[in-house]
């Protein structure tokens, strides 16, 4: 961190928090998340930077937006302060605006570019009607060959190999809890992002996961781990 005495409107020190959004908090879309932040950096009394202009509101910038109904345990928010004031501080002070399903992890100096952000990590949970080791087996198989499926875009809708985009695949049958999950890294940056629920589509589509029973079949989908395009945890 800045010395306290070079820390200012003109000279504002960057802060990376790291966060957790769960539970019911993952129906939430990305631009409410936007407004809850800038409410909760002002009852927190962050002196955080501003931008100028006819409508000033606080420089922040996420990394790797989260989608609706997907959980996290390692989301990334960018803010500028003005005033010195150390990690744990700003943590306490964001901590007493949060709650447990939106609550701050951490927060430090950002040691990696949020453009250098190459990969996620998922667990994706499935609870469906005649989970085993053999429709595990099946699941995993299914995409150790071309997945193709269509991909909506700027551009148009367009058909992709989705199983280029994911780097690891492991796929277990849980007795115990009479589920299968899925952990999985997939691609995650500016240049090609794999959605976990394309992979959900396929498995309901070409194996008839949750397919039975609406009320009784479910699935959740976690973000686990974010990486930097060579493969590092990110900070």
């Amino acid at each position: 961190m800045l010395p306290a005495g070079m820390i200012s409107k003109e000279n504002p020190q960057p802060i990376r928090i790291k966060f957790k959004k769960v539970g019911n908090l993952q129906y939430i879309s990305h631009l409410d998340l936007q407004r809850t932040f800038e409410k909760v950096i002002i009852r927190s009394g962050i002196p955080a930077w501003y931008t100028m202009g006819f409508n000033p509101h606080a420089k922040m910038v996420f990394g790797l937006p989260l989608s609706v109904g997907c959980q996290s345990v390692c989301e990334y928010l960018d803010i500028r302060i003005t005033e010195y004031m150390t990690f744990n501080e700003i943590k306490a002070r964001l901590k007493t605006a949060l709650t447990d399903e939106l609550d701050v992890i951490e927060v430090y100096e950002p040691q990696m570019k949020l453009t250098d952000i190459g990969a996620a990590r998922y667990t994706l949970t499935f609870e469906t009607r005649g989970a085993c080791e053999d429709l595990a087996d099946k699941a995993k198989a299914l995409f150790e060959k071309p997945v193709a499926m269509e991909k909506k875009g700027k551009a148009g809708v367009k058909e992709i190999d989705i199983t280029k985009m994911i780097k690891s695949l492991d796929c277990r049958y849980d007795p115990e809890t009479d589920r299968i999950v899925i952990d999985t890294t997939v691609s995650a940056g500016q240049a090609e992002t794999l959605n976990p629920e394309m992979i959900v589509t396929a498995l309901r589509e070409q194996l008839g996961f949750l397919s039975e029973d609406i009320l009784t079949e479910h699935y959740s989908i976690m973000r686990e781990e974010i990486y930097n395009l060579n493969g590092e945890a990110f900070r």
